[in-house]
């Protein structure tokens, strides 16, 4: 048998290693967890690199590794892809343009009422300050008034 042969695409040369993590992912979380504590019994190093791995590698952490690989490779297809149907695709593309459009007009109506509100709020702040400078006003020509009386009594 020649090398050639047993280098071929798809054949065992693939790499045991991709290939038990590919049948352990199918399996699931479960699998990933009975083959560490596995490692652990039999010869804890490979226990060990088995945790390490899965915590590196984000498997520990998530669900199921066979539905979040799936929902990864759905979500990819249905954000960046066509659905395969024109019709569906050309109303896709126009809701979403006609959403951001409806977007962008709520937020400059948005942005227009905050800048009503800080016009109202600015315009009472400058007329309570008004009324009290010219209270304080009063308050001072009634208070030299009241001096000179009393000066000339």
């Amino acid at each position: 048998m020649t090398t050639a042969a047993t280098n071929a695409p798809g054949t065992a040369h693939q790499g045991w290693f991709s290939k038990s993590e590919a049948w352990l992912d199918e399996k699931g979380k479960g699998a990933w967890i009975v083959a560490m504590v596995l490692g652990f019994v039999f010869f804890w190093p490979i226990g060990l690199a088995l945790l390490f791995y899965m915590i590196w590698s984000k498997r520990m952490f998530n669900g199921s590794c066979r539905t979040s690989r799936h929902s990864r490779r759905h979500m990819r297809s249905t954000r960046h892809g066509s659905s395969g149907n024109t019709a569906f695709d050309a109303y896709k593309e126009e809701t979403l343009r006609r959403l951001e459009d409806e977007q962008g007009q709520f937020e400059a109506f948005l942005q227009r009422l905050r800048e009503a509100k800080d016009k109202t709020e600015f315009d009472q702040f400058m007329e309570d300050r008004a009324f009290a400078a010219a209270a304080a006003a009063d308050d001072d020509t009634g208070d030299t008034d009241d001096k000179d009386e009393k000066a000339t009594a």
